[in-house]
Parts: structure tokens; sequence; C-alpha cells
């Protein structure tokens, strides 16, 4: 069994943002389940604009184990497009991707890759949790894997999380999207390919807190829907259709009560259809911004994030 980083078959790809704590636990347990898997790996740990030590101690970890690479983002450009910088950089013939707080265990790598030498050319794994997050937290978490299966028309089973495996065929056609905004795990659902299914109880956070807020998972939900549906923006057409009907209806009965000599009531009825169709045309103007916002973001032609340092034992910082 090698390590050697010119051509592994095995590349794992970790974002880390300000995990000081658990990098040192973190690769000591992927170098031990790595080396048991018994085929030739590299690890590249992404530092997404940590404000803590995380990349001295990243550096530090590459320096005790050479199969490590490091990436170091100019700032925090999120977890999506760390991610998506892992598996442009991965050289192995099937990427997992991982996060780096150890609730996804290491161990389980294992079984993606025995389902990736049965044929699967996507291996997505189904986390189990154990009630650590809070309620609101998990019930927005269940809701949205419905609403945007329900939306985009690409099943997302509750519990799919970005820990992964997929095959550098299914690498190589991710890497070319242009979204400005990618959701991998929507991105994945789409291309096809064979999929199977692991399984795994999610381990407790190894050391320091959660860094994905209830904002961030609503950020991250919006674009995701935006990015993989048009159904908002007919949902306004039907809402607008469905008040016009209405209002039409209701200048019909006041039309024909005014005919009957009885007196219509005065400027209550009035303002509340008005506050109510501007409530609508507001409503559908901001799904329009936010569908406007994103193209307008594409245009720009920013990169989706710069890389401000590249590091391993072998090569040191370039």
């Amino acid at each position: 069994m090698t390590t050697s980083k010119s051509d592994p078959v095995l590349s794992v790809v970790v974002p880390l943002y300000n995990e000081q704590d658990n990098i040192s636990t973190l690769v000591g347990r992927l170098d031990l389940s790595l080396k048991n898997i018994g085929l030739s790996y590299e690890v590249i740990l992404i530092d997404d604009g940590s404000r803590d030590q995380s990349w001295s101690n990243i550096q530090d970890a590459c320096n005790q184990c050479p199969a490590v690479r490091a990436i170091r983002f100019s700032r925090n450009f999120g977890h999506q497009h760390a991610i998506f910088a892992g598996l442009k950089l991965a050289k192995g013939r099937a990427i997992i991707s991982m996060d780096g707080d150890l609730q996804h265990p290491p161990e389980v790598i294992e079984k993606l890759v025995d389902e990736w030498k049965a044929g699967a050319k996507i291996v997505n794994t189904i986390r189990e949790d154990k009630e650590t997050a809070g309620p609101f937290k998990r019930y927005f978490s269940k809701q949205f894997y419905k609403i945007f299966s329900i939306l985009s028309d690409l099943p997302l089973e509750k519990g799919s999380s970005d820990f992964r495996l997929i095959d550098s065929q299914v690498r190589d056609e991710i890497i070319s999207f242009g979204d400005v905004d990618i959701f991998l795990r929507g991105a994945i659902q789409w291309v096809g390919f064979d999929v199977k299914q692991v399984r795994f109880t999610a381990s407790s956070r190894h050391l320091g807190s959660t860094k994905f807020t209830l904002g961030r998972m609503i950020r991250l939900a919006t674009g995701a829907i935006i990015s993989y549906s048009t159904v908002p923006l007919k949902i306004g057409v039907w809402i607008g259709a469905i008040t016009s009907i209405l209002s039409f209806i209701e200048l019909g009965y006041t039309f024909y009560i005014y005919t009957q000599g009885v007196a219509v009531p005065g400027w209550a009825s009035t303002i509340g259809v008005t506050s109510l169709l501007f409530g609508v045309l507001f409503f559908n103007i901001g799904i329009i911004g936010i569908y406007l916002a994103r193209i307008h973001k594409s245009l720009q032609g920013r990169p989706p994030y710069i890389i401000s340092e590249d590091y391993s034992a072998d090569r040191k910082g370039i």
C-alpha cells in the first residue's frame, strides 16, 4: 500500500472552518482508516478562511503525514465552494468529501469504497442523527428535504449530507458546472449515474461548536431551491391569477348589490382588497428579485473562491 499523491486511487476532501481543535485527531483517524483500506490515497484539507489556528495546525498535519495537501482560501467563501475546490484539485479515481468536525466518521469510508468497487458511481450517505440539534433546526432540515424534492423534481432523502463518494467520471461532470453558488447535493443528484446509499450514525462533534448556524442553513436552502427550481416563479403567477379572479368576483358582487339598491360598504373593504393585492405584488417582486440577484451575480464573472496558499510537506507553501 502506498500513500503516493502523484497517482492516488482515493482522494479525501475535507473543508475546514475554525476547526483548530479537531485537525490532529481528524488526520490521525483518516490516515489509519485509509491505510486499512489498502489503496493509495491523498487527503486535501481546505481551510475556508479560518480565523483561529487552523492553518498552522493543518501545516503541522502536512509535515507529519506526507499524504496530506493543504489549500488555504484568501477568506471565507463557504462550505460548498470549499468542497468544490477540493473536487477540482483531487487526483483520485474516487473522491470522498466529508466534514472536519468528526461527525462524519472516517471509519465509514471503507463501506463507501466497497460500494464503489462494486460498480456504484455515486455513494451517498444517509445521516441518522442522535438528536443533538435543536428541535427547530431538525424540523427545518426535515421540511427542506421535502420541499426541495417537490419543487426541483430531484429526490433528496432526509438525512442526506455532503459525506459521499463520487467516481472521477462524476467529478469531471460536476466541475464543469458554471453555477455561481453550487449546491452539491442537488448537482450530484442531477447528473444521474448509478447511486448507492450507506447509512451511518453521526458522531457527536469532537471538539468546538458548530459553524453551520440556522442562518447559514436558511441561505443554503434558499440558494438550493433557486438553483434547481423555477416553481417559485410559477407560484407567483398562480397567486396573482387567483387574487385577480377573486378581485373580479368581488367587483362583480359589488356592482350587483349596487344595482339592487343596497348601500355598498365604504373604505374598509376597498382598503382590505388593495392591501391584499399590494402584498401579493410585492411577494412576486421579491421572488423575481432573488432570481435576478442570482443572474446579476453570475454576470459579474467573479471567481467562486480564491486560493491564497497551497501547502504540502514536499512543496511547502506556494
